[in-house]
């Protein structure tokens, strides 16, 4: 597990450009009242509080010729214009349609999908979404080159090439769900379009939410990546996923050790109207920018080891099903 001393300090040039409110703040920490998002990062900068650290940091990527326009590099982005919606609707049951989804994403670069009803909570305040579903898909990433952050430029480029093949998925779908004369527009990162898009991600079965921040998957671990279509096609939702990682994440801490920031808390807080782990915002993004993103906490997490969350899962599993055979026998 890496280890680095906590005495970091960002440059003089980040810190002149962060903005006098904390993202904390912006997050909804310590709120207990339930709420929409408020856009923080990855947005147009004119939005956001944090416009001028958003503009700092990209200009950062720019002068670094192997990062600079890798929307256009590491397999691009796929068919930026939408494709017509047909004006003959075709007709099937939610059930049929949700299968088809699956089977398209599947066989055009998704590792994972699932679909949840569209939780109006999950979209950023300034955002509007009609479409009653959204389709969540997972890309899984190449756990050594992730492995080699914070210095090494094969992590964020490893990162940005599964966030474009995220984004060609999506793109595809989109345009395959149009085909077919419904409305569907693509979303992939990591600019965030309307919604957030963890939320959908849990509801829709892709795991539990993690200490750092990130969801675990049964079987990628945290080693993948988000995109999603929103969608007026009639679908069926996925259930939520429970394989005990939150068990072991309250007792796990790998990722609090190895993260030089002290950014990841042991204990769970309020974020607005959930008690759930939260990742400091401030103390995260000031290593994550000069770093051109960081992902140690994903990188040394068991459950992220090639092969190992299956194994974790049904341990978990187990341990689970022991206890509730021995409270029984208590009762």
């Amino acid at each position: 597990m890496p280890r680095f001393d906590r005495s970091f300090t960002p440059s003089p040039a980040q810190a002149a450009v962060w903005p006098g409110i904390s993202g904390n703040a912006i997050n909804g920490v310590g709120e207990r009242s339930h709420r929409r998002p408020t856009p923080i990062f990855w947005h147009p900068p004119a939005r956001i509080a944090h416009g001028a650290l958003q503009t700092w940091y990209y200009a950062r990527w720019d002068r670094q010729p192997r990062l600079k326009g890798f929307g256009r590099k590491f397999g691009g982005r796929g068919e930026r214009k939408p494709a017509p919606i047909a004006r003959d609707r075709a007709n099937d049951t939610p059930e049929r349609w949700a299968a088809a989804v699956k089977a398209f994403a599947l066989a055009n670069e998704a590792d994972l999908v699932g679909i949840a009803a569209l939780d109006p909570l999950w979209v950023f305040e300034g955002y509007a979404v009609t479409a009653p579903w959204i389709v969540i898909l997972g890309v899984a990433m190449d756990q050594p080159r992730l492995a080699t952050a914070p210095y090494d430029l094969e992590s964020p480029i490893e990162v940005m090439t599964q966030y474009n093949r995220g984004a060609r998925a999506a793109r595809a779908l989109a345009n395959w769900i149009r085909a077919q004369g419904y409305a569907a527009e693509p979303h992939g990162g990591p600019n965030a379009g309307p919604v957030n898009l963890i939320p959908p991600a849990l509801a829709a079965g892709f795991g539990e939410f993690g200490k750092h921040g990130s969801i675990i998957n049964r079987t990628y671990g945290s080693s993948f990546r988000l995109a999603a279509v929103t969608t007026e096609l009639p679908l069926t939702a996925d259930a939520p996923a429970d394989f005990a990682a939150a068990d072991f994440c309250t007792r796990c801490q790998i990722c609090t050790k190895a993260c030089p920031v002290d950014a990841i808390g042991p204990n769970k807080r309020w974020v607005r109207g959930e008690r759930k782990w939260y990742v400091d915002f401030d103390k995260c993004f000031s290593f994550f920018a000069e770093t051109y993103g960081c992902g140690i906490c994903i990188a040394v997490c068991p459950y992220s080891a090639p092969g190992a969350a299956p194994k974790i899962a049904e341990k978990m599993l187990r341990r689970r099903a022991v206890k509730a055979v021995r409270a029984d026998g208590h009762g």
